[in-house]
């Protein structure tokens, strides 16, 4: 049975997250309604399948499917880019079924081509970016019309202090120590204007080097009160030099979300590298045994940062993205003008 926002079961959802291995804050309750609060930047969707026992008319949820279409400000743009994003990948039992699986993903297709979606806002296409395994899964992902495709991921094991510090490269300890010597501190609940000061670095980081859409500076100034998000930005003689936001799912992981810094520019200081460190830290001394990067790029293309990623001890992963593309036309033709755009910047 498929279930809307309004039928799923809180608890049930609640549980379905915790217990599974496919689980990610991203398909929390509290995922989507944080989505939900800031229709200025998303329109949210959730699906949910359920299970219910002719005999006892027992019912279990055995997988939900939580995400957003991107909304831009400017029409053209958003005619042509409009897309919906899966972060992490549906949370499923751990022993959902393929049809079950199949049946959730082709629901989604259907809300979101089919359901109450005018044609501007429909998404051209719809991604899952998977932070976890759904191998298992795949036949059912393709039988509901989304094709595989290769992703790499850092996952770091973050169960002790001790094993952090072990797995750490000789050269990422290094620049921890010398940014340490230089005075760089951490601030975990920032300002107004300390978060704004960390944004003017994140986004010349987007505009220069990685050249994908940013999030506005509003977005963080409400992210920071979210009870979930872990703010930790270094600063170095009352300036904010970087740092990484992230979002804490106790017990389970903290995902690094946005991370950044003025490497480089003062000597022997490292913020980029000293902003995501004390994230791991921070996960091994808060009962969160994963720290998850959140994405490393495409296998078979050179990504610097990747790179950086690759030096904190963590595993490299390869769970890689599911894709259903609803509107081929526009989608080609929204690929050829990213790329160009890429170009221009």
């Amino acid at each position: 049975m498929i279930l809307s926002y309004e039928e799923i079961d809180r608890q049930e959802w609640s549980r379905l997250v915790r217990t599974s291995a496919t689980g990610t804050w991203f398909q929390t309750p509290e995922a989507y309604e944080f989505f939900a609060s800031m229709p200025e930047f998303f329109r949210p969707f959730v699906v949910a399948v359920e299970r219910v026992n002719d005999l006892t008319n027992e019912r279990t949820l055995r997988g939900v499917c939580v995400g957003y279409v991107t909304k831009e400000k400017n029409a053209i743009k958003q005619y042509f880019t409009r897309r919906a994003i899966i972060i992490g990948g549906p949370c499923l039992a751990d022993d959902c079924s393929m049809d079950e699986a199949e049946t959730l993903m082709e629901a989604v297709c259907q809300q979101l081509v089919i359901g109450n979606w005018s044609l501007v806002n429909a998404p051209i296409y719809i991604e899952t970016r998977n932070f976890n395994d759904y191998s298992r899964w795949k036949d059912a992902f393709e039988k509901a019309g989304f094709e595989y495709q290769k992703h790499l991921n850092f996952h770091v094991d973050t169960s002790t202090p001790e094993v952090v510090e072990s797995n750490l490269g000789k050269s990422r300890k290094r620049d921890i120590r010398t940014t340490i010597r230089e005075g760089v501190t951490i601030v975990e609940s920032p300002t107004e204007k300390q978060v704004t000061e960390y944004y003017v670095i994140l986004d010349n980081l987007y505009r220069t080097r990685v050249k994908t859409p940013l999030f506005p500076l509003s977005f963080f100034l409400t992210f920071r009160s979210h009870k979930d998000a872990r703010f930790l930005l270094t600063e170095l003689n009352g300036k904010i030099v970087g740092g990484t936001v992230c979002v804490a799912q106790e017990g389970k992981c903290l995902y690094e979300w946005f991370a950044c810094g003025e490497d480089g520019v003062y000597p022997h200081v490292f913020p980029s590298c000293y902003a995501t460190y004390v994230g791991i830290r921070y996960a091994a001394e808060h009962n969160m045994p994963r720290f998850d990067m959140m994405g490393a790029g495409k296998p078979d293309e050179a990504y610097g940062v990747r790179d950086f990623k690759a030096k904190f001890g963590g595993k490299e992963v390869e769970h890689g993205r599911f894709l259903c593309v609803t509107k081929p036309m526009l989608y080609k033709i929204g690929a050829v003008g990213v790329k160009i755009l890429k170009k221009l910047k």
